[in-house]
């Protein structure tokens, strides 16, 4: 199996992560999106939506889309549930993620590490923070009565909705109103195989502290 992937994206750390806690051999192909890379010719062959993660097996089978992945990989272990209103309650995290987390919790991220700090984008920010608190709040009142996201047990919708979670505060979003949201970020370290997100490379965390 292959993984294309831009190191920093929460997105694509989801795959990797459980790759990792799954013990499966892959081969990670690092294909920078903040410089292009997804726009070139090759790329668009595999993948015509110009969009890092996706998986391509070894009989050139192409998987898209970073929660259809984890979703795939789990098929069958415990990272999923077994009980379909179980799994259903699982999926539906992770499309609550894809929806209303991930379009602002990591866009906030991306306009404040990745792009100029003189980028019309930025005007964007206050809402995209405001909308991405209200997000939060919605998992720190489902983690004041729960452990998981996942059913009983940690699996894909913890992993979902960890990626861009853990570095909420690159993009101007602090987590200290959160303690159930802070406590469940320690619980999720310390699931076995479990490796951390990559921290931003030297020009995108001076950005990130200029933004925040």
């Amino acid at each position: 199996m292959t993984v294309y992937g831009f190191s920093p994206s929460g997105n694509c750390h989801k795959v990797r992560l459980l790759l990792e806690q799954l013990g499966r051999d892959y081969r990670w192909v690092e294909v920078n999106s903040a410089i292009g890379e997804t726009r070139q010719p090759g790329f668009l062959a595999k993948n015509p939506n110009g969009r890092v993660p996706f998986i391509e097996l070894d009989d050139g089978r192409v998987l898209t889309e970073s929660n259809a992945i984890l979703h795939w990989l789990a098929e069958g272990t415990p990272f999923l549930p077994i009980d379909p209103w179980q799994k259903a309650k699982a999926l539906s995290w992770m499309f609550f993620e894809q929806y209303s987390h991930e379009p602002y919790i990591a866009v906030a991220r991306f306009i404040s590490g990745w792009t100029p700090i003189d980028s019309p984008r930025r005007a964007d920010l206050p809402r995209l923070r405001e909308r991405g608190h209200e997000a939060l709040a919605v998992m720190e009142r489902h983690l004041s009565s729960h452990s998981w996201f996942t059913g009983d047990f940690y699996g894909i919708a913890d992993i979902a909705l960890f990626a861009y979670t853990c570095v909420a505060g690159h993009g101007g979003i602090g987590l200290e109103r959160y303690p159930a949201i802070l406590d469940w970020l320690a619980r999720v370290s310390e699931v076995p195989g479990f490796v951390s997100l990559p921290q931003p490379d030297a020009a995108a965390q001076a950005l990130i502290d200029q933004s925040t």
